[in-house]
């Protein structure tokens, strides 16, 4: 049985709870201030689903776009933007000060917040049981329903022109998805890239080996489009794994190059199709521009530890004597070495490994360490062996408000003070942000 309540307190990261009677349920979603139909997940749970919007909170004033009420791409369409950086830093705030860390936290917007994605993944499917031949994301709550999503109003347009084309395409020659109840049809992903600096594109097309491609005729279909960008490059991956995810069993370059070219503060970097780079490119500039501005890296021995692509490494390099990178995926280290080949840069070393297991070898000691960890944050084993070796300061940059609170509590306990903390609002319209914390000896 659903029933109905008020939200009257959310958490990050988009977490509401509302009272119904004596029982106060927390769910997935909203906004505070709405009024919800939701369905508690047990007779004697206190954890519920959102099921439905009855009514909009007072704070929500923005336009969302057409397919916000289905699309489940976006949390804050429905907020102006200058509301949802306030809303977002509020949450912010009350986590922190939950744990102990009461100050007021300055969001840093984005300087774009419309159109600014620079790659999306789509899923080929249908908007209903036996309906047309649908490419987007999927439908709120729904994992077998997959929306168009047109005229998206976060991804560069090329994007929208892209999808909806190469959508029609498959259509009109009869091509079918791929049932991922049945594990039977063809299409199943489309993955683009898009260089913000250089124009340059990159598609992806993966599909199931139960068909064949008329791979001439897709490039030429493709390479006819009228887009503000260029194709550069095109993949076709056959994938018949269960998973619902781009699995590149056998992967074939079609045409062009293996790669998009990107600039980020003057430095160049190629961009592989699954090479972890910032979403939001103008931001990331905002973000790594933060980073070499609070630490002072000159002529000093730096570790960037879960480097990735070695986008900040690169930065730093330009004035420390010395930057070390480590990052467990090898082709992320690959990329980080050609990427400092291209820029010049040979006073970087990248090592390919576990960030934990990699730490009783580096005998040095670094005067910087700079943390960049994935969203559950650095590894409990590794925390203790990474602030013992001692160095004056850290900056920690993390996607993850919610585990950096609880790394930031092992650092204050090591004798260590949170010196600045920011906010990087890196994803507009959706709930996920960047935060930046300097961390200093006592």
């Amino acid at each position: 049985m659903s029933i109905i309540v008020k939200i009257d307190e959310s958490r990050f990261p988009n977490i509401s709870r509302g009272k119904f009677e004596d029982r106060k349920y927390e769910f997935k979603g909203g906004i505070l201030g709405q009024k919800v139909e939701i369905k508690a997940r047990g007779r004697r749970s206190k954890k519920a689903k959102l099921l439905n919007i009855i009514e909009r909170s007072v704070i929500e004033k923005g336009n969302p776009c057409p397919r916000f009420e289905k699309c489940g791409g976006c949390t804050y369409q429905t907020l102006k933007y200058d509301d949802e950086i306030k809303y977002k830093k509020e949450l912010i705030e009350k986590l922190f000060e939950e744990n102990g860390i009461k100050r007021q936290i300055e969001i840093i917007p984005s300087p774009v917040h419309k159109y600014y994605r620079n790659k999306m993944e789509y899923t080929f499917g249908d908007e209903y049981k036996g309906g047309p031949l649908s490419l987007g994301l999927h439908v709120k709550n729904r994992f077998h329903e997959i929306i168009n999503t047109t005229d998206c109003n976060i991804v560069d347009s090329d994007f929208n022109t892209i999808r909806a084309e190469i959508r029609n395409y498959f259509e009109e020659i009869g091509e079918v998805q791929y049932n991922r109840k049945r594990h039977e049809g063809f299409l199943r992903h489309l993955l683009i890239r898009k260089a913000t600096k250089t124009g340059e594109i990159m598609i992806l097309l993966a599909t199931s080996s139960q068909s064949e491609l008329d791979r001439e005729a897709f490039i030429k279909f493709l390479l006819n489009l009228d887009l503000e960008g260029e194709i550069v490059s095109i993949y076709h991956v056959k994938n018949d794994a269960l998973s619902d995810a781009i699995v590149p069993e056998e992967m074939n370059l079609i045409y062009g190059k293996d790669h998009i070219e990107e600039e980020v503060l003057g430095l160049k970097f190629k961009i592989s199709p699954f090479s972890f780079f910032q979403t939001n490119t103008r931001s990331a500039e905002v973000l790594y521009k933060m980073a070499r501005e609070k630490i002072d890296a000159k002529d000093k021995l730096v570790f960037d530890l879960y480097s990735g692509t070695g986008t900040i490494t690169q930065v730093l390099a330009e004035s420390a004597k010395k930057v070390i990178g480590v990052e467990i995926v090898e082709e992320a280290v690959e990329a980080a070495r050609e990427n400092a080949k291209l820029n010049g840069i040979d006073n970087v070393e990248f090592i390919a490994s576990d960030v934990l297991k990699v730490l009783d070898d580096l005998d040095k000691n670094p005067d910087l360490i700079v943390l960049d960890p994935p969203r559950e944050g650095i590894n409990p084993k590794a925390i203790d062996k990474i602030i013992d070796f001692d160095p004056e300061k850290f900056l920690y940059i993390s996607c993850n408000p919610v585990t950096l609170v609880r790394d930031l509590q092992v650092f204050e306990e090591r004798g260590y003070k949170i010196e600045e903390l920011e906010i990087v609002d890196q994803f507009p319209k959706t709930s996920h942000v960047e935060t930046i914390a300097l961390i200093q000896k006592m």
